[in-house]
């Protein structure tokens, strides 16, 4: 993406999240099934008035934020974040942007809807940012003794993106005393003389902050189930290994394909590509490559569970049925499912392997070939920027 336009998004995510216990920052944990940091990069790379994205972290946190972001805008933050927004905000004075979105990185899921509605208000103001009402009973309380009740009226909920015109919050930067914290950019626009204006905000934007509210978030995302089918066949032939479930069996004859010719997981690849709707393994390994080959088919199915990662799902459950009359399936099924759910990164107990016959019927009935149906169950999060 271009760091040139005159809208831009800041991302802070330079804090050590001391609240959120020791490990790993906060913004870098996973939730959904991908890096929180990434959930509302996306979020601003997708939307079309966004022209660049700047994201601050902490020095001995940029390997990990290239990682995750590998083609993103990341510089150094500073050792609080309101140095952390000054110095991203000089960066983007030298772009070209006059109006900038800042947000916290513990926010993930950042709607197009919540950015339409900072961007518009600026029209009119110095600054925006979203809102939201106080539903509980506020009141005072000293060493666990309740006192007097606060009323509601008037008090607001503040969330983050912050919107506001560049030159604005850089002179508010500029004024605020050295000694003194800010807690947000829109009390130091104000306290300047700038008018901030209300928008609506919105219950997904909750930060993240404690390790239970993690937990919360991932209950909050909505989820969409997907399930999909595989099925492939292989001929049997003399002179060729015989590999099923990533397992070597040994037999008499083998199967015969371009690969090492594993039939199941061949179908579990394509059952698994097919609820991302993302072709066949054909597709992705074309049987004309001389570089497949003799390949190993764990590889292929590694690379479907990688898809699905990239996407942010979860595969909860595989069930494969092996259709043929030998080798028996039964001594080897054990072996099968812990390769399955090792290449897969998930529990055996979320593998089922069955084995069955067709009666002497078909070209597997006459020990012809091997056939195995593969059908596959994942979550996709739900697109957070609807």
């Amino acid at each position: 993406m271009s760091q040139n336009g005159k809208i831009a998004a800041l991302i802070v995510a330079a804090g050590g999240s001391s609240r959120m216990g020791g490990g790993t920052p906060k913004q870098f944990r996973d939730l959904g099934g991908k890096p929180m940091l990434r959930w509302s990069h996306e979020s601003f790379s997708a939307h079309p008035s966004i022209a660049a994205v700047l994201t601050m972290v902490a020095d001995d946190h940029r390997d990990h934020a290239r990682a995750i972001l590998p083609d993103a805008w990341i510089e150094t933050g500073g050792a609080s974040r309101r140095e952390s927004v000054a110095r991203g905000l000089r960066l983007l004075a030298l772009k070209g942007v006059e109006r900038v979105l800042i947000h916290d990185a513990a926010r993930p899921f950042l709607s197009h809807a919540v950015i339409d509605r900072v961007l518009a208000a600026l029209v009119s103001a110095d600054g925006a940012m979203p809102v939201l009402p106080v539903a509980d009973t506020l009141a005072r309380g000293a060493d666990h003794v309740l006192g007097d009740i606060v009323p509601r009226d008037g008090v607001v909920r503040v969330q983050t993106p912050q919107g506001f015109h560049l030159q604005s919050v850089i002179a508010a930067h500029a004024a605020w005393p050295a000694d003194a914290e800010a807690t947000d950019d829109a009390q130091m626009v104000r306290r300047l003389g700038g008018r901030v204006a209300l928008v609506q905000g919105d219950a997904m934007l909750e930060k993240i902050t404690y390790p239970d509210d993690l937990a919360g978030a991932d209950m909050r995302l909505a989820w969409e189930t997907r399930t999909a089918m595989g099925f492939d066949v292989h001929r049997l032939e003399d002179g060729e290994e015989l590999w099923l479930g990533g397992v070597l069996i040994p037999h008499h004859r083998g199967l015969s394909g371009h690969s090492d010719a594993d039939v199941a997981l061949h179908a579990l690849t394509d059952a698994l590509l097919g609820t991302i709707a993302a072709g066949d393994i054909g597709t992705h390994f074309p049987p004309s490559d001389p570089q497949w080959k003799g390949a190993e088919s764990g590889q292929f199915l590694e690379h479907a569970a990688s898809l699905i990662a990239q996407r942010g799902g979860r595969i909860d459950f595989v069930d494969l049925t092996i259709i043929c009359e030998a080798p028996k399936i039964g001594p080897h099924r054990a072996a099968m499912v812990e390769r399955i759910a090792g290449l897969l990164n998930i529990d055996q107990s979320r593998v089922s392997l069955k084995a069955t016959t067709t009666e002497r019927l078909g070209f597997t009935g006459r020990g012809e070939g091997i056939a195995t149906q593969a059908v596959a169950t994942v979550r996709l999060p739900m697109a957070a920027s609807a």
